[in-house]
């Protein structure tokens, strides 16, 4: 069986979850715009084709997302030329997130 973003759990494909938590993401970014940025460029001049990186920094450490270039304007936060380096986490660091509150 083939997966991509079409496959299904039943209730939701890959793409909607994705998208899901794109608009998560740009809510809490935004609503946190003092502590997260977006940028086109990784920190050393890299990008993946279309795509651009946010991400915000909690007193836990940074948790970050590449999102494709059409949601860019979703992310009303301030944009650096080039993103932080990479603090290694990792997608069970999302609790990091959980410091904001």
């Amino acid at each position: 069986m083939k997966t991509d973003g079409n496959t299904s759990d039943g209730y939701h494909t890959f793409n909607e979850l994705y998208y899901h938590r794109m608009i998560l993401f740009s809510v809490i970014c935004n609503t946190h715009k003092e502590v997260s940025w977006k940028s086109r460029q990784h920190d050393d001049g890299t990008m993946y084709d279309d795509y651009f990186i946010v991400g915000i920094e909690t007193e836990k450490g940074s948790y970050t997302y590449h999102y494709h270039k059409k949601y860019w304007d979703m992310f009303s936060v301030k944009e650096l030329d080039f993103a932080p380096k990479w603090d290694g986490h990792k997608p069970e660091d999302i609790t990091r997130l959980l410091s904001l509150l």
